[in-house]
């Protein structure tokens, strides 16, 4: 990845200086790499360490990118006991570097982008998949009317209005047909469970967006807000339950590891701590592991198709949104039912 900024790093820093009291010495700019999506920087100072995030340059597909959204519900959730970073401003002048971006103060902790979680101990994985399951609950339970974000969505029919969106996705994309994908276009609006509810939903809830204490099993905040909206706590679940269903090269998952060697509870383990922690009272259906994979699928094609642009986010992001695209596709046409699936025609 370029270690290099795309914008004027002088003018930033003019901004920070103006905006914030007190900074002292000269700002240190660092990508932080692994991304594929909205470039995140770290901007130290010799008394104070912030993180910076922005859209990324060039053409963006419609309603994608939207860090004013992610700023707004990380603001809203400072209130609750959602962990959440500091927002300290968003800018929404385009002229100082770019694009928008907002400013927030850097963490100490640990980011995992695996979710076999490197590098600790079996009884601290166990202790950290339960902070997770137990965070998203507290997330699911937040009143977002009483904290401001009653029009943050649409409550009511949001698997109808995400398959519709993410079918835009798709055609915006303009990737090569994958059969998969033609499946569950058709597969997915017909076999919306009836069930509703609405919540709060982060919508990227994987282990790479949540930061651990430096030395505790816990979750101390939730990153990368993007896809945030008022939505079904099932999609939030099963999105995150995904790991069990992919593999460590399809971006982290778990699938195939040994579990109780690693202290990793099995899928429905976790999902009962979740329960226990006053998430939603049932269990995703293959329906919501079709819906969060297929939706994950169309993300990386997005991805690619910035790739092929000239506007992504990452240098590796051609090969990783076209091979994850596909490797998604076929894993959400695997979580249905087989009784349940019939391919169209």
């Amino acid at each position: 990845m370029n270690a290099e900024p795309e914008f004027d790093g002088v003018r930033l820093e003019q901004t920070l200086r103006a905006r914030l009291d007190g900074l002292r010495g000269s700002m240190v700019l660092q990508r932080i790499s692994g991304g594929q999506s909205n470039p995140t920087f770290f901007a130290s100072f010799d008394n104070r360490r912030l993180v910076l995030r922005k859209q990324p340059p060039g053409p963006l597909m419609p309603s994608a990118h939207a860090i004013d959204r992610e700023y707004r519900v990380q603001s809203a959730l400072a209130a609750t006991d959602v962990p959440v970073p500091q927002l300290l401003f968003y800018e929404a002048d385009a002229t100082i570097i770019g694009t928008p971006f907002y400013v927030m103060e850097r963490l100490d902790g640990r980011v995992f982008a695996d979710g076999g979680l490197p590098g600790v101990s079996a009884s601290e994985r166990g202790a950290m998949y339960r902070s997770m399951a137990e965070t998203m609950a507290r997330l699911h339970r937040v009143d977002y009317a009483a904290i401001g974000l009653a029009d943050y969505g649409r409550p009511g029919n949001y698997f109808a209005r995400q398959i519709a969106r993410w079918t835009r996705q798709w055609d915006l994309a303009a990737q090569p047909a994958i059969p998969e994908i033609t499946d569950l276009l058709a597969w997915l609006p017909a076999n919306i469970p009836p069930e509703e509810a609405a919540t709060l939903c982060h919508g990227d809830l994987r282990t790479g967006n949540m930061m651990f204490h430096p030395t505790e099993p816990r979750v101390i905040a939730l990153l990368d807000w993007e896809l945030s909206t008022i939505g079904h706590p099932l999609s939030d679940l099963a999105y995150n339950a995904m790991a069990w269903r992919t593999l460590p090269d399809e971006y982290g998952g778990i699938r195939g590891l040994d579990l109780p060697g690693l202290g990793i509870p099995h899928e429905a383990e976790y999902l009962a701590q979740y329960v226990r922690a006053g998430g939603h009272p049932t269990p995703p259906e293959p329906f919501h592991f079709a819906f969060v994979m297929f939706r994950f699928a169309v993300i990386f094609a997005g991805i690619a198709a910035r790739a092929a642009a000239g506007n992504a986010a990452a240098d590796n992001a051609a090969e990783v949104g076209g091979k994850l695209t596909l490797a998604l596709a076929r894993r959400a046409v695997e979580a249905i039912n087989p009784a349940a699936y019939r391919a169209p025609g």
